[in-house]
C-alpha cells in the first residue's frame, strides 16, 4: 500500500490508545508502520525496471520486521537521551521506555506486509529464506476510502483529545470499520475470481484485480503461458512456451528482475520489430511504462518481429 495509509494505520494504533505507553510512542508506531519501505533506496543504484527485482523482499521478511523495529527503537531512545542532555527534552513527553518503543515500532512493522500482502502486486514474506509471492488480490495500492475513514478518525480523535474528551474510541470504531471493509472486498474479490468459469486465453491463472476507485468493481484477468484476457480484452501476447529467457536474463539484469517479479508476463510484439516482457496486471497499451523491458528478437526465435505492413 501507499506510504499515507501506513501513516494512517500507525497513527490509529497510537490513538486507539498506545500512544500512552512510553514517550516518543507515535513516532515509533508511524515510523515504523513505513520502515520496510526503506528498500525504496534502491532506486538510486538500480537501473530501469531492477527495482521490481528489490521491493517487497528483504526489508518485508521476518528477519527485517525484527530487526528494523530494533534499531527505530535504539534510534529514538537515544534521540530521547542525547535531548535530555541538552536540556531540550519536552517537558510533557512520558518517560521513554525502551521495551515499549521496541515492541511499538515491531506492532507498526508488522503492519506493513500486512497491508502489501492486501493488493495484487503482492509481497515476498519469507524473504530471505523463500523468493515466493504472496497476493492478496483485496485492495488496490492507494485506497481513498480508507485514506478518508482513517484520516477524518485520525483527526476526530486528536481533536477529542485536545478537549478533553475520549478519544481512544473513535480510533478504535475506525480501525474496526477498516478492518471489516478489507473483510468485504477480500469476499468480493473471492467470489470475482470464482465466478470466471471461461476465458478465451484459459483460466490457469485468475486475478480479481481491485479498481482505484470503485473498490467494489474488480477488473478480471485470466490466462497463463503468455496469454491473458483482461475482461473481454485478450492482449497480444504470443505463448511463452516459445521464448527463451535464459541467454536474456544472464545478460539483461532488468529482464532477470522483471520475470523475478512478474505473476503474468507477457511479450508483445511492435511494428517497429521490438520485442516487450509486459505484465498483464499492469498494461497500459498507450505507453511503455515502469512495468516494462524490452528484450532481444533472440530470445522468442519463433515470435514474427518484422514491422507489420500498413
Amino acid at each position: 500500500m501507499d506510504n499515507l495509509t501506513h501513516s494512517l494505520v500507525g497513527a490509529l494504533i497510537g490513538q486507539a490508545g498506545l500512544k500512552k505507553k512510553t514517550g516518543l510512542a507515535m513516532p515509533a508506531l508511524i515510523i515504523g508502520a513505513n520502515l520496510p519501505d526503506i528498500d525504496a533506496a534502491c532506486l538510486f543504484w538500480l537501473e530501469g525496471v531492477q527495482h521490481l527485482g528489490f521491493r517487497r523482499g528483504i526489508t518485508h521478511g521476518p528477519p527485517a520486521l525484527v530487526l528494523l523495529p530494533l534499531i527505530l527503537a535504539g534510534l529514538l531512545y537515544g534521540f530521547d537521551r542525547w535531548q535530555a542532555k541538552r536540556g531540550k527534552r519536552p517537558a510533557r513527553r512520558l518517560p521513554v521506555s525502551f521495551k515499549w518503543l521496541f515492541l511499538l515500532s515491531f506492532i507498526g512493522c508488522l503492519t506493513h506486509p500486512a497491508l502489501d500482502w492486501l493488493n495484487v502486486y503482492g509481497i515476498r514474506l519469507l524473504e530471505p529464506f523463500s523468493d515466493k509471492w504472496f497476493y492478496g488480490d483485496t485492495l488496490f495500492i492507494i485506497d481513498i476510502w480508507l485514506w478518508a475513514l482513517m484520516g477524518f478518525a485520525t483527526w476526530f480523535s486528536l481533536r477529542r483529545e485536545k478537549r478533553g474528551g475520549e478519544w481512544r474510541k473513535p480510533a478504535r470504531i475506525a480501525m474496526a470499520v477498516a478492518l471489516g471493509y478489507i473483510g468485504v472486498n477480500g469476499m468480493v474479490s473471492n467470489q470475482a475470481a470464482q465466478s470466471l468459469t471461461s476465458s478465451p486465453t484459459g483460466t490457469e491463472i485468475v486475478i480479481a484485480s481491485p479498481s482505484p476507485f470503485l473498490s467494489f468493481r474488480r477488473e478480471l484477468i485470466s490466462g497463463g503461458n503468455g496469454l491473458y484476457t483482461v475482461d473481454d480484452k485478450t492482449l497480444p501476447g504470443v505463448p511463452l512456451d516459445r521464448c527463451d529467457f535464459r541467454r536474456a536474463r544472464a545478460e539483461d539484469a532488468s529482464v532477470d528482475a522483471f520475470l523475478i517479479w512478474s505473476r503474468t508476463p507477457f511479450v508483445e510484439p511492435q511494428e517497429d520489430g521490438t520485442l516487450w516482457l509486459r505484465d498483464a496486471r499492469f498494461y497500459d497499451p498507450l505507453a511503455r511504462d515502469r512495468f516494462s523491458v524490452q528484450i532481444p528478437a533472440s530470445a522468442c526465435p519463433q515470435v514474427r518481429t518484422e514491422p507489420s505492413p500498413r
